[in-house]
């Protein structure tokens, strides 16, 4: 064999998948695009919270957080969850599934004095921080060039058994290895299927977002990540401007994805009613696929053909879970015990589609 594991898909999941199973044998990392996360990694909001998420989510955040601080990759940031006029019914869900503290409007508006007379109810978590997404990506990829190697433009066009294990092909490069980690975010039951899987059922959804300048001119480096009841959109500080999002989750094919100037207007719309200043002309927009399995849980764990990995399904929790989600699959791929709860384990398994 070329290698022992070879792993599909050179964003955050398979990076730290990588990373992770570095100390079990030779390991290759391919990634079809020219860059590494190009995709939706590129293209995080890049916020830890640790409540955000379904239950096996919340968990994998939790578990990963001991490893997001040992890496120094987070820094500080909090969340505000804002309620207007007509949504306290859902503010009320959010406040209780998020475990936010309530604060009064007025405090608020202290930290960020744009908010409109709209907003009715406000919960904040300063236990919330920003990601240095990069770094944390360049971490996992230096892991595993210090013992394999890392490619780019390996769009995999054909995977076949062979004794002892897999064959993949990306045009003209091909490579053994005993195991193979499908990690390739939307195009993931598209490159199972090359290997006689059947598909989960993993389904892309865009998110656009829109990067306005500061409002007012306010230094807005001290605000909070701000996310709208029932997260019909959110606004995050970033670079002196603030990135704010309809949060729509629009079906789509795998994808370079961009865009949607009237989901873009819709959801700039909804922020522009929490807040006082006008939206200004967007100096830039862009999209990014996050992909979810049926149930909006991440899929770790042994495929239906011995050799094969599923490592799929980080939809907006690729960051947050990578630590804690990558330790579980090498656990599964190097045949330890699992450190994570047995009934955690059982809702991430692939088995649960079967």
């Amino acid at each position: 064999m070329d290698h022992d594991i070879l792993i599909i898909g050179g964003g955050i999941a398979g990076a730290s998948a990588g990373a992770a199973l570095a100390s079990l044998g030779s390991v290759a990392l391919w990634e079809g695009e020219d860059a590494f996360g190009y995709h939706a990694t590129g293209r995080s909001a890049a916020l830890f919270e640790q409540s955000y998420g379904l239950p096996p989510v919340v968990a994998l955040n939790r578990a990963s957080r001991a490893a997001h601080e040992a890496g120094g990759w987070l820094g500080p940031r909090g969340l505000m969850l804002v309620g207007c006029a007509g949504e306290e019914a859902t503010f009320a869900r959010d406040l209780d599934a998020m475990a936010l503290h309530e604060s009064e409007v007025a405090t608020a508006r202290r930290t960020v004095p744009i908010l409109s007379d709209a907003v009715t109810r406000v919960a904040v978590d300063a236990d919330a921080f920003d990601i240095d997404t990069d770094r944390m990506l360049q971490s996992y990829l230096a892991t595993i060039r210090a013992g394999g190697e890392v490619a780019t433009g390996r769009r995999v066009d054909g995977i076949a058994p062979v004794p002892g294990g897999w064959s993949v092909r990306a045009g003209p490069a091909e490579v053994t290895a005993r195991h193979v980690v499908l990690a390739a975010g939307p195009w993931t039951d598209r490159i199972a299927a090359l290997a006689g899987l059947d598909p989960l059922g993993l389904t892309p959804l865009r998110r656009s977002m829109a990067r306005i300048a500061a409002p007012g001119g306010h230094d807005v480096s001290g605000w909070p990540m701000l996310l709208g009841a029932g997260e019909t959109w959110y606004a995050k500080p970033d670079a002196g401007a603030l990135i704010v999002s309809p949060a729509e989750e629009d079906p789509s094919e795998p994808m370079d994805a961009f865009a949607d100037d009237m989901t873009l207007a819709e959801g700039l719309d909804r922020y522009q009613n929490a807040v006082t200043e006008p939206v200004t002309r967007p100096l830039a927009t862009w999209a990014g696929l996050r992909t979810f399995a049926p149930d909006r849980c991440l899929v770790i764990g042994p495929a239906a053909r011995p050799g094969l990995w599923w490592f799929a399904g980080q939809g907006g929790y690729g960051f947050q879970t990578a630590p804690a989600a990558s330790a579980l699959l090498a656990d599964l791929v190097a045949g330890r015990s699992p450190a994570l709860d047995a009934d955690l384990v059982a809702a991430l398994d692939p088995g649960r589609f079967a």
